[in-house]
């Protein structure tokens, strides 16, 4: 006989104990019903539970699985991201079959009467509103594509079969097979940055237990002097930055010594196909190119996580506590490790971003800590030079002759490549020639003697003609309504310092993505949209 799962349970067992059942209060209030639980439900928490375990070990395999660039690496987190769907999808359930309404950073409270805070929290679930009708209406048109398709490409033959019965008019795909792959990718990732997003909006039972009591008035409760609760990283978030920086710390230091080593092997384990050499390619990546949009994703918020550990270590009021002391040290050495291995990589594109953004972060953590005491500034500015003479040390050598030459030949190939994508871009103008179809469709634009290519160097002209200007404008709808987030809606407040080094983050790797292909590897696309997560659960102070 099967163990019942949580939802054949009856709804009177759902709660811990039935004789502590949850209160429930309401106020219609402004159109407000909110009903205030005392105990979550158990098969909650065990969603909740197993869904942070999914994100932190996606987080941890994604770049360990040589970049997740294999198929069945993909497929694993393909499968990953289903279960963190099946997880939101069951939650769902379950609030609506209880009427259990989880506390959440951001939501509505019965106490406000402010007009601001109420119209940011109208705008806020219209933006939601919004990303979830963009989300859907971007895989509708992956699946529609891959329905409709106008031919199947043969990689046995390299050649295409054509289909008679498509409709002209809707997206449509040159090649059903890659744009079929694509769907389930992407549906996999948007899965991943829901069941995110949902997740880490929620608040864990200590911060619950405060609410509650700050709520209550306890008179017995002393807060810490100088607290501040918008410097207060959500435990849940804390804990994921935490396995976000270590993680790409300990992959930054293997890929440092593997360099130094001279090894060929990825991880010292396996020989690419593509840059069988050292030199070009970086700890689990076979092209050094995305290993640097990787670190360039990571080592801003590891600074920004620094800087929001460190203030809250400075307002927090403890007795016996050294300055310079905490865990939030253990961050300084993850970000030199990860903001060097950009430019040891000897990648120009990663290199060149990652120097434009540790000026920035440097100029803005001087400009954060303006009144603070010099010595703190001169902190700052020697984290910058050690990061800088770190990876200038052992990795300028190469770089500098690879830089030397970036405006005087064809960027690898890549003016030959942008020239025949212009033309692919001109054949296929408004719904584009499918998802995921450039390889297949590239040999039949190249000139003779020309490499055929996979990507075109170009993420953003790669889009453009595979998605149209119809489906590339649904993706830059989506971007924009994620950075707009900030702005209009609510949710974790924010220091404006953290926020920043996100941006930095994100905007380095679209400028990347200009001149290289970082969205068509899984982990570093995944990554970036875990960002995106994360922008939008993020409000400005109230």
């Amino acid at each position: 006989m099967e163990r019942p799962g949580p939802l054949d349970l009856p709804v009177s067992r759902l709660s811990i104990d039935p004789a502590a059942a949850p209160t429930v209060s309401t106020s219609h209030r402004h159109g407000l019903s909110l009903p205030h639980w005392t105990r979550t439900p158990w098969a909650y928490r065990l969603c909740e539970g197993i869904t942070a375990g999914l994100i932190y070990a996606m987080v941890v395999f994604s770049p360990w699985a040589f970049g997740t660039t294999q198929e069945w690496s993909i497929w694993v987190m393909n499968f990953a991201g289903f279960a963190l769907g099946i997880l939101l999808l069951t939650k769902w359930i379950i609030r609506w079959r209880t009427g259990y309404q989880p506390s959440r950073w951001g939501a509505p409270s019965m106490e406000d009467d402010d007009d601001e805070k109420r119209k940011r929290q109208r705008w806020s679930k219209g933006i939601t509103v919004t990303l979830a009708v963009l989300t859907i209406l971007v895989l509708l048109y992956c699946l529609v594509s891959a329905v409709n398709a106008r031919a199947v490409f043969h990689w046995d033959t390299l050649g295409f079969e054509y289909h008679d019965h498509y409709i002209a008019w809707l997206p449509h795909s040159y090649d059903s097979s890659s744009t079929w792959f694509v769907f389930w990718e992407y549906l996999g990732l948007a899965l991943t940055f829901w069941a995110t997003r949902d997740w880490l909006l929620g608040k864990t039972r200590k911060e619950r237990q405060k609410e509650r009591i700050e709520s209550e008035g306890e008179p017995n409760l002393v807060l810490p002097r100088h607290s501040n609760k918008s410097w207060q990283i959500p435990g849940r978030l804390e804990v994921l930055l935490w396995i976000l920086c270590l993680n790409a710390a300990l992959l930054g230091l293997e890929g440092i010594l593997q360099r130094l080593d001279g090894s060929g092997k990825l991880l010292w384990m396996v020989r690419p196909r593509i840059n069988q050499e050292a030199a070009g390619q970086f700890g689990p990546y076979a092209y050094r190119g995305n290993a640097a949009q990787y670190y360039n994703l990571v080592w801003p918020i590891c600074l920004g996580f620094w800087w929001t550990l460190r203030q809250k270590a400075r307002r927090a009021w403890t007795k016996g506590v050294r300055v310079g002391s905490g865990p939030q040290m253990l961050l300084l050495p993850c970000v030199v490790i990860t903001a060097a291995c950009p430019i040891i990589s000897t990648s120009r594109g990663g290199a060149i971003v990652a120097a434009g953004g540790l000026v920035s972060t440097t100029v803005l953590l001087l400009l954060a800590d303006r009144r603070g005491h010099w010595l703190a500034r001169l902190g700052i500015f020697l984290l910058f030079l050690v990061t800088l003479g770190m990876s200038t040390f052992l990795g300028w050598d190469q770089l500098e002759d690879r830089l030397k030459h970036v405006f005087n030949d064809d960027w690898s190939g890549r003016v030959q490549i942008y020239e025949n994508a212009r033309q692919m871009a001109r054949d296929f103008p408004v719904l584009g020639s499918g998802p995921g179809t450039f390889a297949p469709l590239y040999q039949l634009y190249r000139k003779v003697g020309q490499e055929w290519m996979a990507q075109v160097h170009d993420d953003w002209l790669e889009t453009r003609i595979t998605f149209g200007w119809l489906g590339f404008s649904l993706v830059l709808w989506l971007l924009v309504t994620v950075l707009l987030h900030w702005r209009v809606g609510t949710g974790i407040e924010s220091s404006w310092v953290f926020l920043c080094m996100l941006w930095i983050a994100v905007g380095g790797c679209l400028v990347h993505a200009k001149y290289d292909f970082p969205f068509q590897i899984h982990s570093v696309l995944a990554l970036f949209l875990m960002h995106c997560s994360l922008l939008s659960c993020l409000a400005r102070k109230a």
